[in-house]
């Protein structure tokens, strides 16, 4: 499957930080992908180990290396899909990897149904072992606005989109440490059905002190800041803006309850006050929130 132009058809993006080993298990899942017609762009995200010593080892043209200062996931992406030329963009966590038939179907499948974005599933492994997803974790596809809000629906070594659908609805938020992807899919929720492809072809490794969720912390703050920022956005309906307001109040109670367990009173203070702040109809700007 090759275009007929000298530009790939798919341009996939690896983000990595210190991770050599894994992120070139990664590259070597793309690099054994049966749809050949891609480019793999590894964004080192200022790695101090010698991940850029590993990845130099790579002899295949498709492969190109990038590298900046470390500035975390989300402007890695960025980067990463700023320089890419594919119609369409494939995201993969330099700690997960793919099965060799992710492509070939999964392109396929969006162009048959006009998808500008779409997933798979996924098999789970957690501490070298396969684990079994939890009912909350299936995914849904179409439109689910409602469920994203409530947690993170979509897998970003899982999905694919299209150029269209990252003018319209991207960057990644680089003021956010984690979470970043929430952030994303929530505001696609708005406009772009979700394409789902039920199969499982990522593999999604976890469990390890070096990801995001284990060494970043108060990750609700983050989900509670991209909820604010959509609020303010002036874009949701009646309805939408509704789900937006309950979903911040229940993440704050979480947030909220928490600090005090832990303490940490005169910020469970600050939060209460901006969220009854936002309930009340006043304007609070998203960055009051993360604001050290």
């Amino acid at each position: 499957m090759k275009s007929f132009n000298n530009e790939p058809k798919v341009s996939v993006i690896i983000p990595t930080y210190n991770r050599a080993d894994r992120v070139c298990r990664a590259v070597e899942s793309v690099l054994a992908q049966k749809f050949t017609d891609f480019e793999c762009l590894v964004v080192d995200d200022g790695s101090t180990d010698d991940t850029a010593e590993r990845l130099a080892e790579f002899d295949d043209s498709r492969l190109k290396i990038l590298r900046q200062e470390n500035k975390g996931v989300s402007a890695a992406r960025n980067f990463g899909i700023a320089a890419a030329i594919g119609d369409f963009i494939a995201l993969l966590d330099s700690d997960d990897e793919w099965v060799p038939e992710k492509l070939l179907k999964q392109i396929p499948f969006m162009e048959e149904a006009g998808f500008e974005i779409s997933q798979t599933d996924e098999i789970w492994i957690r501490k070298g072992k396969r684990v079994n997803q939890c009912k909350k974790h299936e995914k849904p596809e179409g439109m689910f606005f409602d469920r994203s809000l409530e947690m993170c629906m979509v897998s970003p070594s899982c999905v694919i989109f299209s150029r269209k659908f990252w003018d319209e609805i991207g960057p990644f938020d680089e003021d956010m440490p984690a979470c970043e992807d929430y952030d994303l899919w929530i505001r696609a929720g708005l406009k772009y059905p979700v394409g789902l492809l039920r199969e499982r072809l990522t593999i999604k490794h976890g469990g390890r002190p070096d990801q995001l969720s284990n060494s970043v912390g108060c990750l609700d703050l983050y989900r509670i800041y991209a909820i604010v920022k959509l609020l303010q956005a002036g874009i949701l309906s009646a309805e939408e803006r509704k789900m937006a307001l309950e979903e911040l109040q229940r993440k704050a109670g979480f947030y909220i309850g928490g600090c005090r367990k832990r303490g940490r009173d005169e910020q469970a203070v600050r939060i209460e006050r901006l969220v009854q702040d936002i309930m009340d109809g006043k304007v609070v700007l998203p960055a009051e929130i993360i604001e050290k």
